[in-house]
């Protein structure tokens, strides 16, 4: 069974005696499943001296939480671009594989949380907003040919739905606790649905990949771009009359309502209730 960590190894908005920024290391599982409890899953926090800002440091913060877990964790991933180095050393030297995504939905959702009610009860705290963290944008590439699917709409779901996905059949796939949402159980949650006669090693393929979201890119020619890693952007669809296009716009509205949630299913045929992928999704901004 996988255990997924969230790593994040940044400076806060705290001063310390010396009017240092202090850095703080954050650990938090992240599961995969819509019904978790988050109450139960394991988080930990420890401030580090900007004197001691190193691997070594930041590998010793890490066995302490693992100790403290009872439990060392299958996978990690991080968001930040600048720390990848220090990040992925450190879990090489662990042998905890790693990697930088824009999937770390729990994370971000706890950094806001400490954000408004952690930090600023800190002594040494300054009032200031912290940038958001800013991606490479590259050229979006097709898929495979042997990826492509033979069709695709755009539907939604009502949020109280997706509860039942534990119940689903799903080849691959990965959500995130409905709970982090602060949403009516009515609210639609857009989503796009592939079709094709190879869905399962597509969604395989899929499987392998950082998956980040899905966003209606109207820069000619038009299409529906998919996310992935830290800038890698693929071509699942394009919008190629008035009628397309407005179904990717129609999409974008409904996500940005929905808090950024959406969905990427992937089915055989129309027909079919199975799924051969089905990823819950959040667009967000980082910091």
């Amino acid at each position: 069974m996988t255990l997924l960590w969230e790593l994040d190894f940044y400076s806060r908005p705290i001063l310390d005696d010396t009017g240092k920024r202090l850095w703080e290391v954050l650990l938090y599982e992240a599961p995969t499943i819509v019904n978790a409890p988050l109450e139960s899953c394991f988080r930990y926090a420890e401030y580090c001296p900007n004197t001691q800002v190193n691997s070594l440091w930041l590998q010793g913060a890490i066995e302490r939480a693992i100790e403290l877990a009872g439990a060392k964790p299958t996978k990690i991933r991080f968001f930040r671009r600048q720390m990848t180095n220090m990040i992925t050393k450190t879990c090489e030297d662990m042998g905890i594989p790693c990697s930088i995504s824009r999937r770390t939905i729990v994370l971000q959702h706890c950094l806001q949380e400490r954000g408004l009610q952690v930090y600023p009860q800190h002594p040494g705290y300054e009032d200031k907003t912290p940038p958001t963290v800013q991606y490479p944008q590259e050229n979006p590439q097709d898929l495979p040919d042997p990826l492509q699917g033979e069709q695709w709409r755009m539907v939604s779901l009502p949020l109280a739905s997706l509860a039942e996905m534990p119940d689903w059949e799903i080849g691959f796939g990965e959500a995130f606790p409905l709970s982090l949402l602060d949403l009516p159980e009515d609210t639609p949650i857009p989503g796009m649905i592939i079709y094709s006669v190879r869905s399962l090693p597509v969604a395989a393929w899929m499987s392998g990949l950082e998956l980040g979201f899905l966003q209606c890119n109207e820069t000619p020619p038009a299409s529906l771009i998919l996310e992935t890693g830290i800038s890698d952007r693929w071509r699942l669809a394009s919008l190629p009359n008035p009628e397309r296009l407005a179904e990717g716009r129609s999409f974008e509205e409904r996500k940005a309502h929905a808090q950024g949630v959406h969905f990427l299913a992937i089915q055989s045929s129309p027909s079919v209730e199975a799924f051969s992928g089905f990823w819950l999704l959040q667009e967000r901004s980082w910091s």
